[in-house]
């Protein structure tokens, strides 16, 4: 399978030093994994995230690393990923310049995994690492991207709410019917970024972008457990805003709907009309009232500025990619710059 000799080429690295560093990716060895985790104010955590991961992947018996993608941390966690590279050969670390979120950082960490194989976890321990054999047992039967669908997320009201909208709004986005099981915890097959690889956009879906790829994707069942510790850096208002630009920035649906509710209240229009022309005819007299009148008007006028609001959006999107603002910008590196993924033993 081919890698791209570039997998920074759209990330806009700011130091020569780490962008040179990656680019000498080497051809995967069949089977081999790459465990890609977006951190965010995860310190505390990743220590026994890393305890965990080793021996779930030297029973393996695969050549293996571990890509932990920073996310403009603002507690320690870039100092605790050095240590742990520092610590383990099979670790690398990538710092972002700032924030951009997290499928911008596991674009990041897509694009710079070595190996054949790539699973995705998150940083909270809520994906149990003693799963990964799980997804990659059902990765072999022939699919391209297998989710770990929770048997019951360890979510509270709101988060589960916000989780359920985005996915349907990534069910319009992807158009295929397993966006109801996507997860943050995936195994795919990295030749599948072959598809994006000269994505350069601001905002960023990589469920969405998997699509674009592949059409062999699966769901398998697996445990959810208990946040280690802390709350979940998504919060109801960021799922939604995610979900929003997932509707406006990889799908066409909006639109739709507001051609919908423009031709309906067409309809609707030409059905008062009938109406007043009715009185008119049977009665001799118009539809008396101001209320009538303005009741027509506002509904008529709210419409139009939802429609405005769905077109608005657009453009702004469209606007933000004139701008050529990067989905990440690398600050720097550790760990190895280059590595076959450490021991299979």
């Amino acid at each position: 399978m081919a890698l791209s000799p570039h997998p920074f080429e759209a990330s806009h690295v700011r130091d020569t030093q780490p962008e040179a560093a990656v680019r000498q990716a080497p051809q995967p060895a069949p089977g081999s994994i790459s465990v890609v985790v977006p951190v965010h104010n995860s310190a505390t955590i990743l220590p026994r995230l890393v305890d965990r991961l080793e021996p779930v992947l030297r029973d393996l018996a695969v050549p293996f690393e571990l890509v932990l993608v920073n996310d403009g941390s603002r507690d320690d966690s870039w100092r605790v990923i050095e240590q742990q590279s520092a610590r383990h050969d099979w670790v690398r670390g990538i710092d972002l310049m700032r924030n951009y979120g997290q499928h911008n950082a596991l674009l990041c960490g897509l694009r710079a995994a070595h190996h054949a194989i790539v699973v995705t976890i998150d940083d909270d321990l809520q994906h149990p690492p003693e799963e990964i054999p799980t997804l990659l047992a059902e990765l072999a039967r022939g699919h391209d991207v297998v989710y770990g669908a929770p048997v019951a997320e360890q979510h509270g009201f709101l988060r589960d709410l916000a989780s359920r909208v985005t996915k349907l709004a990534l069910s319009q986005a992807m158009g295929a019917p397993i966006a109801r099981q996507v997860s943050a915890f995936r195994a795919l097959r990295t030749s599948v970024r072959d598809a994006f690889a000269s994505y350069d956009g601001y905002y960023v879906s990589i469920d969405v972008l998997l699509t674009w790829g592949t059409t062999r994707f699966a769901a398998i069942p697996v445990r959810h457990e208990q946040r280690a510790e802390g709350v979940s850096n998504y919060t109801f208002r960021k799922l939604v805003n995610h979900a929003m630009n997932m509707m406006t920035g990889f799908s066409t649906f909006p639109l739709q709907i507001a051609s919908l509710v423009g031709f309906g209240f067409t309809l609707f229009g030409f059905a008062v009309l009938a109406w007043v022309l009715g009185r008119w005819i049977l009665h001799g007299s118009v539809v008396p009232g101001f209320p009538f009148l303005a009741s027509v008007i506002a509904i008529f006028s709210g419409a139009q500025l939802f429609a405005l609001g769905i077109i608005g959006e657009y453009l702004a999107r469209v606007h933000f990619r004139t701008m050529n603002r990067p989905p990440y910008s690398v600050r720097a590196l550790s760990g190895p710059a280059s590595t076959t993924g450490g021991s299979t033993a």
